[in-house]
């Protein structure tokens, strides 16, 4: 089938994107998109987020290679799936699957390889657990600037402050001489912390985060939807494959190594604060 000529193209394309963005990430959409979730993606998604960073490392160790000149090894790594494939992302890559068959069958869908079709679809899925994070890390920044009035921009540097707060309310409570006497008491002489407690309210944390990032989609997807990110990027993936000639990126989107230096900034912040 011949293609139309650029201006419908165009046009043709992005109206069947459009359409896309708004049934599937309007709010209607990504609340029947999130009922994918309540099952196994509940316990896939810690794990998820504990192979994030593993996930990075993968994808730069493979352009490095790529721009080394080890193609095929670089292009090797770049096609390992990392994160256990949701239910949620396979609903996603199923939609992504339709949207681009409809689009060939108009003479204006991609003309790369089908597996590497399959590829990008996939990488797109996994771009949006990683905006996920993203958003599950502001609301922690903004649980900390709201409970503590200090940058909290992940689970490491919120967890020391919210377990030293539990300490210091279940002793004031345990005072022997009431309540009114004990927060007096602590005031001058603070609650000696554990570290074990520190690293059992970062656990927990951190199940729920994993568990808020599942979910976080119903805050981000209505919110990309109307800045039109979605559109934006599917735009750019349809793009990318265009040519017949298309190879499957290897290169981590931006929005992974966003998610990452969030939490190297995490660490970095905690280590200063220990330091201090």
């Amino acid at each position: 089938m011949s293609r139309p000529a650029p201006a419908r193209f165009d046009m043709a394309r992005e109206t069947a994107v459009n359409r896309f963005a708004r049934a599937r990430y309007g709010l209607r959409g990504t609340l029947a998109l999130h009922r994918e979730a309540l099952g196994w993606d509940l316990l896939r998604a810690p794990l998820n987020v504990a192979l994030s960073p593993l996930f990075l490392l993968v994808r730069l160790a493979g352009a490095l290679l790529g721009a080394l000149g080890a193609g095929r090894a670089g292009a090797w790594l770049a096609g390992r799936r990392i994160f256990l494939t949701s239910d949620v992302a396979r609903r996603i890559e199923a939609d992504l699957t339709r949207l681009t068959d409809d689009l060939t069958a108009q003479g204006v869908g991609p003309k790369a390889a089908p597996e590497v079709v399959r590829h990008e679809i996939a990488a797109y899925a996994e771009t949006r657990n990683a905006v996920a994070e993203i958003t599950t890390s502001a609301l922690v920044l903004a649980a900390g600037f709201f409970l503590f009035s200090r940058a909290t921009p992940g689970i490491i540097s919120l967890a020391g402050p919210l377990a030293e707060l539990r300490a210091h309310a279940t002793a004031v409570q345990d005072f022997w001489l009431g309540e009114s006497l004990g927060r007096a008491w602590y005031w001058a002489f603070p609650v000696t912390l554990s570290p074990w407690t520190v690293i059992a309210t970062g656990v927990v944390l951190a199940v729920l985060a994993s568990l808020a990032t599942t979910f976080a989609g119903l805050i981000a997807d209505p919110m990309q939807l109307a800045l039109g990110t979605h559109r934006r990027r599917l735009m750019r993936m349809l793009a990318r494959l265009d040519s017949p000639d298309a190879k499957a990126s290897g290169r981590p989107a931006r929005e992974h190594v966003l998610a990452r230096m969030g939490d190297l900034f995490d660490a970095a912040i905690s280590l200063l604060r220990v330091w201090r």
